[in-house]
C-alpha cells in the first residue's frame, strides 16, 4: 500500500488502520463501479488496472494504479457526479462510507491528500 501516492508518508499505524477498514477486491473489465446520479456508498483506491470516468456519457478521464475515486459523493453527500467503469481487470481497495469518514478523522495526512485531490477535481479545467 505504501506505493499508492495517497498513502505515501503514512506511518505503519495509519497503514494498518487502512488495511483494517478496506476490502481488497478483484473486479472484471466492464464492471460499472459508480453510476452517475446514484448515491455514493464507497471510496475506491486502484491498486492495478484502469478505469474510465464518464460524465453525461462523455469520457472525461482515465485513472490507473495509485489513483482513487468516489470521495466527492461521500464528502458532499450528493449523488455520484460520474460513471466509472473498469476498462481492464482491476485490483482495488474499497472503503465503505462510514469507514471512509473514520479514516479521514483518524488519519489527517490521508484527509489532507483526499481533500487536495477533491479541490483539484472541482477546479475549472483549461480547455483542451
Amino acid at each position: 500500500m505504501r506505493r499508492v501516492p495517497l498513502f505515501s508518508g503514512c506511518s505503519k499505524g495509519e497503514l494498518k488502520q487502512v488495511a483494517r477498514l478496506a476490502d481488497e477486491v478483484d473486479l472484471p473489465a466492464g464492471k460499472v463501479l459508480t453510476q452517475q446520479g446514484t448515491p455514493g456508498r464507497e471510496f475506491y483506491i486502484l491498486l492495478d488496472g484502469t478505469v474510465t470516468v464518464e460524465t453525461d456519457g462523455k469520457l472525461v478521464d482515465t485513472l490507473g494504479a495509485g489513483q482513487f475515486f468516489g470521495e466527492t459523493a461521500l464528502i458532499s453527500n450528493r449523488p455520484r457526479n460520474a460513471t466509472v467503469t473498469a476498462s481492464t481487470p482491476l485490483r482495488a481497495l474499497v472503503i465503505g462510507g462510514r469507514e471512509f469518514y473514520t479514516l479521514l478523522i483518524d488519519a489527517p495526512l490521508i484527509q489532507w491528500k483526499v481533500l487536495r485531490e477533491l479541490a483539484d477535481r472541482l477546479a475549472p479545467r483549461e480547455p483542451v
